[in-house]
């Protein structure tokens, strides 16, 4: 916190910014934990947050923070990686409120926007008329207009279209003294005294700035020479807030190619990729994009190598995109290529690209990377050889990285495997960035390429610019803000590139946690840390079919994102902001509407899984304490269900639970939602089924094990019978845990029959425990677990394949359990042996033909099947069933007790409504609607009275109906 900052009154503050604003006004806990990082290394907390609602609040602030002599930064995505979008003053959010497009003129290709309009809002925009915004950062998604203007961003389009400096054309800026400008060109805005700086330094303005494509570094004053136009706004790009604050801007939009094609070029590595990148520019592609063989995960489907350049062209049909892609292919000189033209499969290898900034965070042996010197940028005729030499460095300092990026720009994104946890590691930080920075110079370059400089390389502008320079710097930064309140540590007079960094302030030890977290190495702080602010689950809309973040879809608020669950659960290790540890309010309120739906765990470039840890905040949070009375009816529901089975009592429940007085009453004691009806209990159970049943078929088939999950076994048995019957028509032998029938051929491939006898016992049930684990209660999940790894010890000896219809079921036996108990080896051997129920036929009756259905299918994939499981076995078997169509991504919404617990029923629905509802609302009359969990069937019938069935109900149906497949 700066001095000034320290002195102020901050109650006082945050009552004059009240009254002074529309916006809201947030000094509380949580406001200020949620803006303490970006995506940086870099850690400043704020005394407050506004989200103005208009240039008169942004003008309000600034007057009375400038009285107040507090500082004050624009924040939008939150998405910089170099530490400019964090401040110890007051924080302006445009997230929330100047969010719009105010004007798109078609005619004059332009469009007016505020500066927390989302980039992609902009390009959906702007598509229906055949024009696009050029530049297109990977966190195209959650990135806004200002930030980009501040940043000065580019993307994988530079190469075609520029940087974001390029597409400006005139700006509306409010200066620190309340000033409000118009920057443009010829001079247009300019304040005070610039004109004449500019003018009496013209030689160092013509000789001091390198030429490159992507120089980001510094200030833009270059833009200022006569030559260039003296462009205001040009100039005020990249200036990182540090100038005045940016309100509103006007920019320029480029046609977007009708059709494209993508080259995917191949060669022996990074090196011979890099080589070859400057050569393709004279082709005129759209993007010339370098990614080495670390970054690329398995199946990934490029030619073979151990680099590759992404070369997209476009043109005005497809034939002619194609043609400039295979005449790229023709001219480069590649190990292999590869020409894509089908729009869903270039999303695909997009996809791998614009995910690197996160999956670089981990090198391949699991070891945390972090960015630093994430975006340097040389002449891209020098690429090669700074990519030598930057190798080299690496090595001579006991480092690690993978660079990929804009190898046609000469720009180079990397993350590296810093230690900067311990002292040691902090100063290895220090001295290799001193010797990059001088390697970057040598080569003829920019410390930034794209990003900014922040706090990670300003300090180092001298070795770049030289002292002349950066102290011109320094005047250009009195003339628009004389009283250094905006950003003050950035650009100039900058703070040390290792100080405030974010590690710093978390436990020197590790906490003692429930869960083994095997991909963190145990340590919970090192899960936290994954979170590295890219803040792709900010994004508003779901891709295809991702599922993160739902309840940030629903809200829009980050408390409620992927990320700001992690920056509360970062602050409350840290405990300066976030003060109570475990029993923080502020951290159980940001958790309360994560559903659990763990698509972070698979949509998330680092694999946060925030359903993990919330079961683990949970569990702290409650320990010794009244829990809420959700967590009683719905946490332990395999008791309640088995219960009310073993008295018989399911008649009298269901008419006591179809409403009136006792449904009311029943729903307010369990903290269940009014608006919700309760499921009706199964008078009959899928194992009183089974029990009653007369054995079909022959006792020789492979055996597997059926699974009977609490919802199959005691609300949808109609499901377990259809897997049945389908398993058994597909020439399996089923049984079910723990009554494993005895007999010949017990076991399949003649393993000893002593697993049958020693599964007799039934007064003990098999459950997975993901009630006690979504609630928190970690305790009695491991008894429940290990209890439940006993009864199927003789299973697990046997080697016996156990099939899971429930998809939520199945996602805990083969994820939570191992993870729950990584000390237990039989739990790691259950979760091995899990099945889903597409999983068992393609692998345990390979040459089965299922029945014909021949019809469309809508519905949604389950988010646990999703993130955890894997879909393809499920797309394959539909495929071969003659089901054709695609599910929706996403999350249904009820989300086991998520759903069902008083105060989630709004979001609930909002969740819902963002794809799964829409898609069988448009499905033709004989669409089959699919959906394998027990949640998204209820919440299909409850919200839209629609029938959702399994898989195997559908399959199952079809043989009935005399299709093939016995």
């Amino acid at each position: 916190m700066t001095d000034r900052a320290e002195v102020a009154d901050v109650a006082e503050l945050a009552g004059a910014l009240r009254k002074a604003v529309r916006g809201e006004v947030g000094f509380d806990a949580t406001a200020r934990a949620l803006v303490t990082m970006d995506a940086s290394n870099y850690r400043r907390v704020p005394l407050g947050v506004v989200a103005p609602r208009d240039a008169g609040d942004v003008a309000a602030v600034l007057e009375v923070c400038r009285a107040r002599g507090v500082p004050v930064v624009a924040r939008g995505g939150g998405t910089s990686i170099a530490g400019q979008a964090t401040g110890t003053g007051v924080v302006l959010d445009f997230t929330r409120h100047m969010t719009g497009l105010l004007e798109l003129d078609p005619g004059s290709r332009t469009a007016v926007v505020q500066p927390g309009l989302v980039l992609d809002r902009l390009q959906e925009a702007a598509a229906p008329h055949g024009l696009r915004f050029g530049p297109d950062p990977s966190t195209h998604g959650r990135c806004t207009l200002g930030g980009m203007i501040g940043n000065n961003s580019c993307g994988s389009h530079s190469v075609a279209w520029g940087t974001t400096a390029d597409s400006v054309r005139e700006l509306s800026v409010v200066t620190a003294r309340g000033q409000r400008l118009r920057p443009g060109p010829g001079w247009a805005g300019a304040p005070d005294g610039l004109r004449q700086l500019a003018e009496t330094e013209l030689a160092r303005l013509r000789t001091g700035f390198p030429d490159l494509p992507r120089r980001i570094s510094g200030y833009a004053l270059d833009a200022l020479l006569p030559e260039k136009g003296a462009d205001v706004a040009r100039s005020f790009c990249g200036s990182e807030g540090t100038l005045g604050i940016l309100t509103e801007a006007v920019v320029r939009l480029v046609e977007d190619p009708r059709a494209r094609a993508l080259a995917v070029l191949s060669y022996a590595d990074e090196s011979a990729a890099a080589e070859a990148a400057a050569g393709l520019l004279p082709f005129r592609p759209l993007t010339v994009e370098g990614m080495a063989a670390d970054l690329v995960p398995a199946g990934a489907g490029l030619p073979a190598g151990g680099a590759w350049l992404f070369v997209e062209t476009g043109g005005g049909t497809p034939a002619e995109a194609r043609a400039r892609a295979e005449e790229i292919v023709r001219a480069a000189d590649v190990v292999d290529a590869l020409v894509v033209t089908d729009a869903a499969a270039q999303r695909v290898l997009w996809r791998i690209r614009e995910d690197a900034s996160g999956t670089a965070t981990r090198m391949p042996d699991g070891t945390e990377a972090w960015p630093g010197w994430e975006d340097c940028a040389v002449p891209p005729a020098r690429l090669g050889g700074y990519l030598r030499d930057f190798r080299s460095l690496l090595t001579a300092h006991g480092l690690r990285g993978t660079p990929y990026g804009h190898f046609g720009d000469g720009c180079i994104h990397v993350r590296i495997d810093f230690d900067l946890l311990t002292e040691a590691g902090v100063g290895r930080f220090r001295r290799f960035s001193e010797e990059l920075a001088d390697l970057v110079v040598a080569h003829g370059g920019s410390l930034s390429g794209e990003h900014g400089d922040g706090q990670a390389r300003a300090e180092l502008l001298p070795r770049m610019y030289g002292a002349e320079t950066v102290a011109l710097f320094e005047r250009a930064k009195a003339l628009w803000d004389p009283d250094d309140l905006l950003n003050p540590g950035m650009l100039v007079r900058p703070a040390r590139l290792d100080d405030n960094l974010r590690f710093s302030v978390l436990p020197r030890r590790p906490v003692d946690v429930v869960f083994g977290y095997p991909a963190d190495g145990g340590d919970f702080r090192a899960a936290v840390r994954r979170c590295v602010g890219v803040a792709k689950c900010r994004t508003a809309t779901a891709a295809g079919p991702a599922v993160m973040c739902p309840s940030f879809r629903a809200t829009g608020e980050e408390e409620h994102s992927t990320r700001g669950r992690a920056r509360l659960l970062h602050e409350m290790l840290a405990g300066e902001v976030v003060t109570d540890g475990w029993r923080s309010t502020e951290v159980r309120d940001a958790l309360d509407l994560c559903l659990s739906c763990k698509g972070c765990r698979s949509d998330c470039p680092v694999g946060v899984d925030m359903a993990t840890y919330k079961a683990e905040f949970l569990h702290h949070h409650y320990a010794g304490r009244r829990r809420p009375a959700a967590h009683h009816s719905m946490g332990r529901l395999p008791e309640w269900l088995r219960l009310a089975a073993a008295t018989r009592t399911a008649p009298l429940l269901n008419a006591l639970a179809r409403g009136g007085p006792s449904a009311r009453l029943a729903k307010r004691l369990g903290g269940i939602a009014p608006e919700r009806r309760l499921p009706r209990l199964a008078t009959r159970t899928f194992t009183g089924w089974w029990r009653g049943r007369k054995p079909v078929g022959e006792d020789s088939g492979e055996l597997v094990v059926l699974w009977p999950d609490t919802f199959t076994e005691h609300l949808s048995p109609s499901v377990g019978r259809a897997a049945v019957r389908v398993l058994e028509a597909a020439g399996l032998r089923v049984a079910l845990p723990p009554t494993l029938p005895p007999g010949r051929g017990a076991v399949a491939d003649g393993r000893t029959r002593a697993a049958t006898a020693l599964l007799t016992a039934r007064r003990a049930r098999v459950c997975c425990g993901l009630t006690y684990l979504s609630t928190g209660q970690l305790d009695r999940a491991r008894t429940v677990l290990r209890r439940t790894l006993d009864l199927m010890e003789p299973v697990l000896r046997a080697g016996v394949p156990v099939v899971v219809l429930e998809p939520s079921c199945a996602a805990a036996l083969r994820t939570d359990l191992p993870e729950l108990l990584p000390d237990d080896p039989r739990a790691a051997r259950l979760s091995a042996a899990v099945r889903t129920f597409a999983e068992a036929l393609e692998r345990h009756a390979p040459h089965w033909t299922p029945p014909a259905v021949g019809r469309p299918v809508a519905g949604q994939t389950h988010c646990h099947q999703h993130a955890v499981l894997g879909d393809a076995p499920d797309r394959r078997l539909r495929t071969a069933a003659g089901l054709t169509g695609e599910l929706s991504g996403g999350c249904c919404g009820l989300a086991g007790n998520f759903g069902f617990e008083k105060g989630h029923f709004e979001v609930s629905r909002a969740c819902a409504e963002d794809q799964l509802l829409p898609s069988v609302r448009q499905a033709p009359e004989d669409t089959v609607i699919l959906a394998d969990g027990f949640s998204c069937r209820t919440q299909l019938e409850q919200l839209a009275g629609i029938r959702g069935r399994h898989l195997a109900e559908v399959l199952a149906q079809a043989l009935e109906e005399g299709g093939a497949g016995e």
